[in-house]
């Protein structure tokens, strides 16, 4: 981006108007010609930058703009001048192992991108021409999600679930398994992230060793609504980048995209809109597949996304849940009751689900197992109530088999990760799909019946010696 000259005057551009009012982060400008919606603006005090992204014209003269800094130091009066298009970033082959803002700023202390070209981050997505389909199945070495809901390569999964249930964890890990198991790399977009949070995750990211072949981008808790509104097309434009110059496996993590949302809701009713269903935005769905339908596989290469998307009330109805929902491969449900109970990670294994679960993708051994896997735990939940009021005693020989085969097998597909092996003190597990499908096909078998259920708990594979 173009830095300020002593006179104020960006690159030496005209100024196209002056601010007329200043509403916390909304701000009018009278301007000689309208520029077009989404043009960023700038105005400059003293040493400090001010951007404005243009959302509505008012009248001929007059346009609405949402502030993408804190508007302290604005006043009535001050020129406004044109950028020339709509927000850009810096993009260069040494963003990875970065820590960057809205803009394409460093946060990590460091010097800004070396021999950077600009991306506009509104973009259209690639071209159907370009765009290659989704083909087959990205082995995380986690054995609930492989197992039953297995990530898609190029395809959009999402993590579903309340506060406190392990959303970003289960991130985390992902990033890990991309960087060790792909040798890919991986942007991560902070939408609406507390700062204590991205201060962690970036620490625990550079303990884990993923940084280097990592990107996070930040929109922070306290920013603008513009910015929290944008961070999720900066990050999407950065992996854009990775893959079209690089050529190489994306994995496009974003924690929140229910923040990206509420931005948009919040930026909704600063420019006076009537809100529609559930007090959401009436741009809803449009804003939502601006965003998705970027994320798309080329010739070049391929982007994977997964993003926690948190459920208000635990509420999967919501308008925002459902929207987001209508867009994904793979859906991951993280529920407060697995939680409880100390399965970690906390999957849901009969709400969770892959739109290509298919014996034609996933093979007719995947697809057998899982069915099998399903049905003992679906049995499980049936005679819960059942074994709570009489005990396990009133279950015909049948149930009673399945009741312990499933218990194992519940306990079995928790996981140790990598990621927090420095808090639980047990060491991360990784473990490849054959033998997940072998040991499920072992325990379905009943060939671990006999085997205590606590010996299944929190371990990778059942062989000794797997990882």
């Amino acid at each position: 981006m173009s830095s300020a000259t002593p006179h104020g005057k960006p690159g030496g551009a005209e100024a196209i108007g002056f601010i007329e009012e200043v509403h916390g982060p909304v701000v009018d400008i009278v301007c000689e010609r309208l520029p077009p919606l989404h043009q960023a603006l700038t105005a400059t005090v003293g040493q400090e930058r001010y951007t404005f992204e243009v959302y509505r014209d008012l009248d001929e003269r007059r346009v609405r703009a949402i502030a993408l800094h804190r508007t302290a130091g604005l006043r009535r009066g001050l020129p406004v001048f044109d950028s020339g298009g709509p927000l850009r970033v810096p993009v260069a082959r040494d963003c990875l192992g970065r820590l960057l803002d809205v803009f394409g700023a460093p946060l990590d202390g460091g010097p800004a991108l070396a021999g950077a070209e600009l991306r506009n981050v509104i973009a259209r997505p690639a071209p159907l021409s370009e765009s290659v389909p989704v083909s087959d199945i990205l082995p995380t070495g986690i054995k609930v999600i492989d197992l039953l809901c297995p990530f898609v390569r190029g395809g959009k999964t999402g993590l579903f679930g309340g506060a406190g249930v392990g959303k970003t964890v289960l991130i985390m890990e992902f990033m890990h398994a991309i960087v060790h198991l792909h040798q890919g790399v991986s942007v991560f977009a902070g939408v609406g992230e507390r700062i204590r949070e991205g201060h962690e995750l970036w620490h625990e990211m550079q303990d884990a060793g993923v940084m280097p072949q990592t990107l996070m981008v930040f929109g922070q808790m306290d920013e603008s609504p513009g910015v929290r509104f944008r961070v999720g097309l900066t990050g999407l434009t950065y992996a854009e980048y990775l893959r079209d110059s690089l050529g190489k496996e994306v994995l496009l993590l974003m924690d929140n995209a229910f923040r990206f949302v509420q931005a948009g809701s919040e930026i909704s009713g600063l420019l006076g809109r009537m809100p529609a269903t559930v007090g959401y935005q009436p741009t809803l769905i449009s804003e939502v597949a601006e965003l998705q339908e970027r994320i798309t596989s080329t010739r070049a290469g391929s982007i994977t996304a997964v993003q926690a998307v948190y459920v208000p009330a635990d509420d999967m109805t919501d308008p925002a849940v459902s929207t987001i929902l209508s867009h994904l491969d793979t859906t991951v449900i993280l529920s407060r009751t697995q939680a409880g109970k100390g399965i970690y990670p906390a999957v849901d294994p009969l709400q969770s689900t892959n739109k290509m679960m298919d014996r034609s993708l996933v093979g007719e051994r995947h697809h057998r197992v899982a069915e099998a896997v399903r049905e003992h735990l679906a049995r499980y939940h049936e005679l819960e109530d059942i074994i709570a009021m009489l005990g396990i005693e009133a279950l015909s020989e049948a149930d009673r088999r399945i009741v312990q085969r499933a218990r194992r097998l519940q306990r079995y597909l928790t996981q140790p990760f990598h990621v927090v092996t420095e808090h639980t003190g047990i060491a991360g597990a990784s473990v490849p799909l054959e033998q997940t499908l072998t040991d499920c096909e072992a325990f379905v078998r009943g060939d671990y019946d006999d085997l205590p259920e606590e010996r299944c708990y929190m371990r990778g594979a059942m062989q000794e010696g797997s990882t």
